[in-house]
């Protein structure tokens, strides 16, 4: 590390609340699967911005639409209609088959929306205050109070004590531990269709289709989190397209701008008549234009670059070589994960190999302490996972020999 990119470093840490624990680098652009620091060294990254720059870094029709839409208007409130986001909650709605849209500035904030339409869903029914939503151990939704509260992991919320009130909480995939939590005071049944933070679980499809037939039988509303395994990360638009088992409530964020912060959440018409109505809900920057054109023309880029076929091609591809990689090294347990969002479960915290490969030019981050993360851009190749493996083979090798 040059002395520069050190200076830096101790300005940040001088300015910046303390809140992350920072690899001790300093990006300064990307390009395509690349990403460069203040050196000039290039990084082949594999994280994305957890998940965000689906289309990869600089892609000029991308970078260009913004430039057009800034040369218009940036930000108007919702007090008005405009343009970009009448089109981009159109093409929101054809990739995701739901119904009404609401946009937000991030995924956290989309989960918020989720809950406050569960809870005026479940008081228009009765008039009651006091309805549960169940949520999943292991789950994480976001750090602001209300996805804290359905956020099934006491590390995130033990300091930040009470939570809001009336959550329960099962385990995934264990449709039994669901049955014993609900009660006629069940609103919602929130589960990210992919456990991102917990450790890269998908649902099953068993899973899904017995919690869709309880929120049918007794009208609860089935809340599916697809903000870090949603927009084509899976294979599908979204994960549970997978299987057909449609929420009746969904979130999005991350890929959705590819690194413009915006977020939704959706819902079907039912749920949309039955809810959330003029000031119940509300944001100052949410939905603006310059969001919204970004959401425009990644809809469109997924289309236009056939993301869905690479990410069918390469995820296949990234699962073989992930599970070649396991049988070599005993200290790797195994592997999970659907398409471009996989998980390498070690026997040991991960740190250390992801420092490793980090030096060797290779970005990759954790979900838990003993698990590797893999959520590259949805643009990577074969090419770029051989690299992948060859690097991190090295590193493995370095910490477990």
């Amino acid at each position: 590390m040059s002395q520069m990119m050190q200076n830096y470093i101790d300005e940040a840490e001088k300015v910046l609340l303390h809140t992350y624990n920072r690899y001790r680098v300093v990006f300064e652009k990307g390009d395509g699967v690349y990403l460069y620091d203040t050196d000039g060294k290039k990084y082949l990254d594999f994280v994305a911005g957890i998940a965000v720059f689906a289309l990869g870094y600089n892609n000029k029709e991308y970078n260009d639409a913004l430039k057009e839409q800034i040369d218009k208007i940036i930000h108007t409130s919702n007090y008005y209609y405009n343009l970009p986001a009448i089109e981009a909650a159109k093409k929101l709605k054809k990739i995701s088959g739901m119904d009404r849209v609401f946009f937000t500035n991030s995924g956290a904030e989309a989960i918020e929306g989720a809950i406050k339409t569960a809870r005026k869903y479940g008081y228009l029914k009765d008039k009651r205050t006091d309805h549960e939503i169940i949520a999943m151990n292991h789950s994480f939704h976001g750090r602001t109070m209300g996805a804290l509260s359905v956020t099934g992991n006491p590390h995130y919320r033990d300091a930040f004590e009470p939570m809001i009130g009336n959550i329960k909480f099962a385990e995934l995939n264990d449709f039994d531990s669901v049955m014993r939590q609900v009660t006629d005071k069940t609103c919602a049944i929130i589960f990210e269709t992919v456990q991102g933070e917990g450790g890269i679980y998908p649902a099953t499809e068993e899973f899904m289709r017995k919690v869709r037939e309880l929120c049918d039988e007794r009208d609860i509303l089935m809340i599916l989190d697809e903000i870090q395994c949603g927009m084509g990360r899976t294979g599908e638009m979204f994960a549970w397209q997978h299987y057909g088992v449609k929420p009746d409530v969904m979130t999005t964020a991350k890929a959705l701008g590819c690194g413009v912060p915006v977020g939704a959440f959706m819902m079907t018409e039912k749920v949309g008549a039955h809810s959330l109505v003029a000031g119940d809900h509300g944001t100052t920057y949410g939905g603006n234009p310059l969001a919204c054109a970004a959401i425009c023309k990644v809809i469109d880029l997924f289309d236009a670059m056939n993301v869905l076929d690479n990410v069918k091609k390469v995820g296949s591809y990234l699962e073989e070589c992930l599970d070649a990689l396991a049988g070599e090294f005993p200290c790797i347990e195994t592997r999970r994960g659907v398409g471009l969002m996989q998980g390498l479960v070690m026997d040991r915290p991960v740190g250390d190999v992801i420092n490793k490969a980090m030096d060797k030019g290779l970005v990759l981050i954790n979900a838990g302490p003993n698990i590797i993360r893999f959520v590259p851009s949805l643009i990577i190749t074969r090419e770029n996972v051989d690299n992948m493996i060859a690097i991190l083979r090295e590193s493995i090798q370095e910490v477990c020999s």
